[in-house]
């Protein structure tokens, strides 16, 4: 196994434990009243992840150079990943759960951007590969990424915008 290839392992494990809490969380609301929304999104953004860390993995050479600073980028992304998941809390999914009469996340990183989550999302496709010189695949999973963060933003905003903000 190859350095690329044991980034990659770690990255798709990083990826599964949330997935384990995204169900959690989930499951949690959906039986405190919430529901889930827009689901038709869901599979195609999986497929796209799941491409981007198989394309890393098998399509990366073994001998590609490893630009340690882009690593570190990317490291420190994941850092705005905690920072979004601690500030929604029981609230942080990856699938869109509606639920009206919960006021609006306004603290943490949502106090500066509607959609951290997003912006970390669309850093982490397009640095990851970089950091193996693998721009094609930064270049091609980024334009199917944005595709779908269109679609579920659309769906997400909806909801949101039914939502209290109860700042004001």
């Amino acid at each position: 196994m190859t350095i690329i290839q044991i980034i990659v392992l770690l990255v798709a494990l990083q990826r599964l434990g949330e997935l384990v809490l995204s169900r959690r969380n989930g499951a949690w609301l959906i039986a405190n009243g919430g529901r889930e929304i827009g689901a038709g999104h869901y599979p195609v953004m999986i497929a796209i992840h799941v491409g981007w860390l198989a394309a890393m993995a098998f399509l990366i050479p073994a001998d590609a150079p490893i630009y340690w600073t882009v690593i570190g980028l990317y490291l420190v992304v994941q850092l705005g990943r905690v920072w979004v998941i601690a500030t929604l809390g029981r609230y942080w999914t990856t699938r869109v759960i509606h639920m009206p009469d919960t006021p609006l996340i306004t603290h943490g990183p949502y106090r500066w951007v509607r959609h951290p989550n997003y912006i970390v999302v669309v850093l982490e496709v397009a640095l990851l590969p970089l950091a193996f010189g693998a721009w094609e695949i930064a270049l091609a999973f980024s334009v199917a990424n944005f595709a779908v963060l269109a679609w579920r933003l659309r769906i997400e905003n909806a909801a949101l915008d039914e939502r209290v903000d109860v700042t004001g």
